[in-house]
């Protein structure tokens, strides 16, 4: 199962349907998406998740809505009713518009009015990613409109998501994990928010692991890479003859080099017979390349 099944799994057995409003705006949450169409005057719900259908089929019963039937449409289960007749929606151009005023008046500072709200209409056309792999959330919408009014319950829950235009729809899509987080939180998905923070966890933590032996790689590369050249300047003054006009210091961090390919520059410091630092280290090998590459150029 998806992850996006377990949290609309986990959401659709919440036991809340006492309260008559609750159920109407969590129906009106769905009924707001692109998953519910009008076809001939009557409206009809498709979703691959049976826990899905039978939590809209739920809310249908709770509030009198008896004459519905579901059916399997290839591998969706579908849901037809008769066009709900509701003061907070209203049909234009074969498409469900949200009452703005309506329902910002009903949904004010209720806050279990807004999360049920918000959890239909994530139930209706919502998915979000296996947060292993990525972080994406979206609702679609039919109309910008509807996902607007949801924009904004949204943004006063300190949660903030933009639009984007997808063909015929409007997704509305968050792409951070502690906004996804948050939102988990806002329509009751408590077990899928503490799965959600785990799998952050372990990802974090390897990320964190994988840039870090990035980093360490590129270090050695780069350390490689400044001996072999070291090691090839040297080779070239002792071909040419130039190697024994090095002063005793350089000769000797020479010859150190040669015979420790692998060691890095601290640890050539250490050898010496009169150690040094990292940097006087570097000062002497650096000479000696200045001298080879004018060898070379003359």
């Amino acid at each position: 199962m998806s992850f996006s099944s377990e949290v609309k799994e986990e959401i659709s057995k919440l036991s809340n349907l006492a309260n008559k409003e609750v159920v109407k705006y969590e129906l009106l949450g769905y009924v707001a998406t692109n998953h519910v169409n009008i076809e001939k005057n009557k409206l009809k719900f498709s979703t691959e998740n049976e826990y899905n259908i039978n939590r809209f089929g739920k809310l249908l019963s709770n509030l009198n809505y008896a004459n519905y039937e579901i059916e399997m449409v290839g591998k969706n289960f579908c849901i037809t009713i008769p066009a709900l007749q509701l003061d907070e929606i209203e049909y234009k151009e074969n498409k469900i518009f949200l009452k703005e005023n309506v329902i910002k008046k009903a949904l004010n500072d209720n806050d279990m009015l807004t999360k049920a709200f918000v959890r239909g209409a994530f139930l209706g056309s919502g998915s979000i990613t296996n947060p292993k792999n990525t972080y994406h959330l979206e609702i679609l919408f039919k109309t910008k409109e509807n996902a607007q009014i949801v924009l904004e319950i949204l943004k006063n829950y300190q949660i903030f998501t933009k639009i984007l235009k997808k063909k015929n729809d409007y997704s509305l899509y968050i792409k951070d994990g502690d906004e996804i987080a948050n939102f988990l939180a806002l329509i009751q998905a408590n077990k899928s928010v503490l799965s959600f923070e785990d799998i952050r966890v372990l990802r974090d933590i390897r990320n964190h692991v994988n840039r870090k032996v990035n980093c360490e790689t590129a270090n050695l590369s780069k350390t490689v890479n400044a001996a072999v050249k070291q090691i090839e300047d040297i080779n070239y003054l002792q071909e040419i003859g130039e190697f024994k006009h090095l002063s005793t210091a350089l000769q000797e961090i020479a010859v150190l080099r040669l015979e420790n390919p692998d060691s890095s520059l601290q640890e050539l410091g250490k050898l010496l017979k009169t150690p040094i630092g990292k940097s006087g280290v570097n000062h002497r090998l650096k000479a000696i390349q200045k001298i080879a590459e004018e060898k070379r150029n003359s």
